[in-house]
């Protein structure tokens, strides 16, 4: 049994990198579905469920995935980089991947879009499924083991709320901290 009566409340802006990790998790059960969606695929063909998931799975990807790049593209990477030089290799790496990742999520988003065209080759389509999870899967963990704790204790407090702030306007919410 767990030691409080209520979990914890989910981060939100004021915490902005809280508020990233949240997003890793809900990228890495977004990849889970698409893994899978294939023997779903498979056995019971592209149903109602199958195509349930698909559209989640486009929607996430479509637009809260591209707000988290951006979160960190334009306000954590930046700000980083100023703080701490030697961050900028990582930096770096984690940017590309990022394009990486936006080029696989190009090719696969067509596919499901028309989902009747991924029963045509569906090898072909667990191959782009493992191998974007497979990214993400290594971008967040260093992400979390080498950048968001560092982030943490070298940025300052209104660095956060700054960081916060623009978040939740790219997402097109009130700021409240």
């Amino acid at each position: 049994m767990s030691d409080t009566l209520f979990p914890p409340a989910a981060p939100d802006f004021s915490d902005p990198i809280g508020l990233l990790k949240a997003c890793h998790t809900r990228i890495q059960a977004h990849c889970e579905t698409l893994q899978r969606l294939l023997p779903h695929l498979r056995q019971q063909g592209l149903d109602g469920e199958a195509r349930q998931a698909i559209g989640r799975v486009l929607r996430y990807f479509g637009s809260a995935a591209q707000h988290h790049h951006e979160d960190e593209e334009q306000e954590i990477f930046p700000r980083l980089v100023r703080q701490s030089l030697k961050l900028a290799d990582l930096i770096h790496r984690l940017r590309s991947d990022h394009q990486a990742m936006a080029e696989r999520w190009a090719q696969m988003q067509p596919l499901l879009q028309r989902p009747e065209n991924l029963l045509a080759d569906l090898d072909a389509f667990a191959a782009q499924v493992e191998a974007f999870s497979a990214l993400y899967e290594g971008h967040i963990r260093l992400e979390e083991e080498e950048l968001l704790e560092i982030a943490r204790h070298i940025l300052s407090s209104a660095d956060l709320a700054k960081i916060g702030q623009a978040m939740a306007e790219r997402r097109g919410q009130r700021w409240g901290a």
